[in-house]
């Protein structure tokens, strides 16, 4: 669908996981070819200790999963169906992982599952035949200049793929499907983690160290830069979060000015292609 539609991503690590010297724990997945367009951005868990394993992989390994069963034509027309066999396939994958890791061939070791893969999943796919959105776990969806919050949960515990391992009963670790659109009727869309809610609450908040205004979160999607350097979206999340240090030379003293986003924030934006 890349004839139709253009893209852009970027991501930036939160300003409390610099303090702690701790990695982004967000990952993101984008492809889009003459066939679709599929975007998957995925939230680590903080409690993990290498939760930005999970959220990478996991985020290709879903990404994966749906454009295979849209090239094999797989319950395209049944999105609930679709979701389902990709859910059973990367559940299947991050099991043959987590027995490989914690060396025993027998059982899934549930501090691999904790350590590695909790994750949140926020995802769209574009295909001639639909749009569909999803998602299972916390983040956020802007559909045409209309935002969909998901999440919060209860003791902010979102639900995550892999606690399909301990009760597989639940409909609690099963996508939910939040949107779905025909080609013509899509001009733009977002998909973000968590964090892109703190990113929404700064547009009259000027950048560390300038007198320059953030702006909308409308930019991001109306502005032609972001899809005309690949880069720009990660460049625009570094300056909103990088920390300023300025002398005082009155009070002789180093001031410091830290960065606006607490949380790791990735974004995905996808638009409509302007007529030539």
């Amino acid at each position: 669908m890349k004839e139709l539609f253009e893209v852009a991503a970027g991501t930036v690590v939160g300003r409390h996981h610099v303090r702690l010297g701790v990695n982004n724990q967000d990952g993101y997945y984008l492809t889009s070819t003459e066939e679709a367009t599929i975007a998957i951005v995925c939230d680590g868990c903080s409690s993990g200790v290498h939760s930005e394993v999970g959220a990478k992989v996991g985020a290709r390994l879903v990404g994966e999963a749906i454009r295979r069963s849209l090239f094999e034509g797989e319950a395209i027309d049944e999105p609930e169906k679709c979701l389902e066999l990709v859910r059973q396939n990367v559940l299947e994958n991050i099991k043959t992982m987590a027995i490989a890791m914690g060396g025993n061939t027998n059982e899934i070791p549930p501090k691999i599952l904790q350590h590695y893969f909790l994750f949140t999943i926020v995802g769209v796919w574009i295909a001639r035949s639909g749009i569909v959105t999803f998602s299972l776990g916390d983040g956020l969806l802007i559909v045409n200049d209309r935002p969909t919050q998901i999440g919060p949960f209860a003791n902010n515990a979102p639900p995550y793929l892999v606690y399909d391992f301990l009760d597989s009963n639940s409909d609690r670790w099963k996508f939910t499907i939040h949107d779905r659109l025909n080609p013509e009727d899509l001009n733009s869309i977002l998909i973000g983690t968590d964090g892109v809610n703190d990113l929404m609450k700064l547009a009259h908040c000027p950048f560390p160290g300038k007198p320059d205004l953030i702006g909308d979160i409308r930019q991001f999607w109306t502005q032609d830069r972001y899809f005309q350097n690949p880069d720009t979206i990660r460049r625009q999340l570094s300056l909103i979060n990088r920390e300023i240090h300025k002398p005082n030379w009155e009070h002789r003293q180093m001031l410091k000015e830290t960065g606006l986003l607490p949380d790791d924030t990735t974004l995905i934006v996808i638009r409509k292609r302007k007529s030539s």
